[in-house]
Formats: structure tokens, C-alpha cells, sequence
């Protein structure tokens, strides 16, 4: 069994040292959803919600998530990202939220995606709350990533 990076050999936490990792072209690629009623469904496709466009709020806050990973995850990186986009997708269930980060930099961008699609389904709740309390968050998991030492990885 191989031992996490982020402990060391006493079990403290720690911050790993990428100093002397190469530098290299990396992505990562996340997925999640809201699951909504038909009728919150419903005003996403039509009218809306009262509390302004969902969509694009919650892409704006993905993509502000992203950038702010390493302030919420505490033994993160801070890494320059060099692109970010979260896609929405309102389906007949809820909204299908897709992120991609992208970086050169020593270490991968996996949080930062993942935080991207969690910001963004967090916002999607809040903007629809008041239409369906019971929306639900669920399957928040990286579909991909590229670059670094261990190259491709796809689930």
C-alpha cells in the first residue's frame, strides 16, 4: 500500500515540495449535478428564477471557485491556472455541471476543477432554493486529467 504524499513520517500534514517536479502542460476535467424538480426543471428552460440568470451566475462562481482553491483546501498549491471554463447543462433531472482547469505549472489541476464544479452546483442550490428546497448535489468526480510524471488518466 503506497503512502499519501501529504503525511509525513510522523502522520503530520504536510505540504509536498513540487520544487523539483518539471514544469508541464496539465489539465483536468470534472463533472456533478443538481438534481432539481421538474417544475425548478421547467423554469430554467422558461422564465426563470427570481433570482436572475442561474446559469450564468453559476459559471462565473465556478470559475471564481477554481481560483480560490488553494484558500479552501489547505495543503493545495497555489498554481497560476491559465484557463478555466464550467459548463451548465439543464436537463429534464437538474443541471449538469462540467469544469476544466488548465495550467504549466509543477503540479496538477484536479482541485481546482473539482472545486469549479462544486461552487458552481452550491450556486445553482442557492439560486433556486426559494423554487425547491430539496435540489440535491451528487456525483462530483474527476473524469480526466492530463500532464506531469503520471500523463493521461481517464475514468
Amino acid at each position: 500500500m503506497s503512502r499519501f504524499s501529504h503525511v509525513d513520517d510522523e502522520g503530520a500534514a504536510r505540504m509536498v515540495d513540487v520544487a523539483d517536479k518539471e514544469v508541464t502542460v496539465r489539465t483536468a476535467t470534472a463533472a456533478g449535478r443538481v438534481e432539481l424538480s421538474a417544475e425548478c426543471v421547467a423554469l430554467l428552460r422558461g422564465e426563470g428564477v427570481p433570482k436572475g440568470d442561474v446559469l450564468a451566475v453559476a459559471r462565473v462562481a465556478g470559475i471564481m471557485g477554481a481560483k480560490r482553491t488553494p484558500d479552501l483546501v489547505p495543503l493545495c498549491h497555489p498554481i497560476a491556472l491559465h484557463g478555466v471554463t464550467v459548463d451548465l447543462v439543464v436537463d429534464d433531472g437538474g443541471v449538469a455541471v462540467t469544469a476544466t482547469a488548465r495550467t504549466a505549472d509543477r503540479t496538477g489541476v484536479e482541485m481546482e476543477a473539482l472545486t469549479a464544479v462544486t461552487v458552481a452546483c452550491l450556486t445553482v442550490v442557492d439560486m433556486t432554493k426559494a423554487v425547491d428546497p430539496r435540489s440535491t448535489i451528487s456525483g462530483v468526480h474527476v473524469l480526466s486529467k492530463t500532464g506531469g510524471k503520471t500523463g493521461s488518466w481517464q475514468r
